[in-house]
């Protein structure tokens, strides 16, 4: 679906167009180039607009069926760039990954979305207030484009790092040796998906800096550089927000383990207590039952002292036993 056509000229928006053939032919006409915007397009709705300005195929499929890598290519006069903006849902902890594809030619820019993200819609109305920049046509649209995504990069790196702050907290400060694991892989996860959308895009950015490309002047490869610069400094920031995930994981990890491992000695111990103490009490249970049974000679029955006699005997073995169980530290 087109959301906004546009013609452009002298540096201003001029007025929006339908057709694209009369679009492409009057910024041919006034010096300017055609804006188009598109969400999430079926084949059928891109054949006009791939017929009207000759986009190459292969670059046509890629567009449409979304879900491609960062990347920069050349088709002749036209060049091909995906990138993938992002947005971090803190409150579940998600880093939500949309895609762009764009195409540049010397009088048009196409950009296709897939997926929620502002960036189009930010880039079109702060060059419609900004002259100057709109004067250099597709190359400053491809730019400003560029460079929103990886100032968002560097946003939800910011965010991530407070996380790892949080969870670090959690494993070595107040809550040690409770298991976090579950929460620090879906965070690690998540990194590794937004690996996937930083790390590919600084080659391409590389490209547009050092080499020459269709469509993007030298004197704009300064303003690329920069966003390169940025691009490799987020790709550094999750690199180590990585490590470190993988550093607090093993630590959580370790910590869960010996923490098991004091509740396994402590229930070493007392099931060592239980034992020693159910053993001494094995001894007068068992003299009693003796005792208690229904023979008509009882040792020591006959006697005045055979009830004392038997309770000492009880009371020794007792003691006996209770002595070496501290002996042996079970008691």
């Amino acid at each position: 679906m087109i959301v906004d056509c546009a013609l452009y000229s002298d540096g201003r928006r001029r007025h929006r167009l339908d057709d694209l053939r009369v679009a492409l032919r009057e910024a041919e006409k006034n010096d300017g180039f055609v804006w188009i915007g598109l969400v999430e397009p079926t084949a059928d709705e891109f054949d006009a607009i791939a017929e009207g300005f000759e986009l190459p195929q292969l670059a046509i499929d890629d567009a449409i069926r979304a879900h491609q890598r960062p990347k920069l290519e050349r088709y002749g006069g036209v060049t091909f760039a995906v990138v993938k903006p992002v947005h971090y849902v803190d409150h579940v902890e998600v880093v939500e990954v949309s895609e762009l594809a764009v195409f540049l030619g010397d009088r048009f820019v196409i950009v296709v979305r897939h997926g929620e993200t502002t960036i189009p819609a930010q880039v079109r109305a702060a060059l419609e207030a900004d002259r100057e920049m709109l004067l250099h046509g597709p190359p400053a649209v491809l730019h400003g484009i560029l460079d929103r995504a990886v100032d968002q990069y560097l946003e939800v790196t910011a965010s991530i790092d407070e996380d790892l702050d949080e969870i670090e907290d959690q494993v070595f400060g107040d809550e040690p040796g409770h298991d976090h694991a579950e929460r620090i892989y879906k965070l690690k996860r998540e990194v590794q998906q937004f690996r996937r959308a930083v790390v590919p895009l600084v080659g391409p950015l590389t490209r547009l800096a050092e080499e020459e490309v269709p469509c993007v002047p030298i004197y704009a490869r300064p303003y690329f550089r920069d966003v390169q610069d940025h691009a490799l400094r987020a790709a550094e920031l999750i690199e180590a927000a990585d490590a470190l995930l993988t550093n607090v994981l093993q630590a959580d990890l370790a910590q869960v383990t010996v923490e098991q491992n004091r509740v396994t000695v402590q229930q070493n111990s007392d099931m060592r207590k239980i034992s020693a103490w159910a053993a001494i009490a094995l001894v007068p249970t068992a003299i009693a039952g003796l005792y208690g049974m229904n023979f008509d000679v009882i040792p020591g029955a006959g006697s005045p002292a055979g009830f004392w006699v038997t309770l000492a005997g009880i009371a020794l073995v007792c003691v006996v036993l209770h002595r070496a169980f501290r002996r042996n530290r079970w008691l």
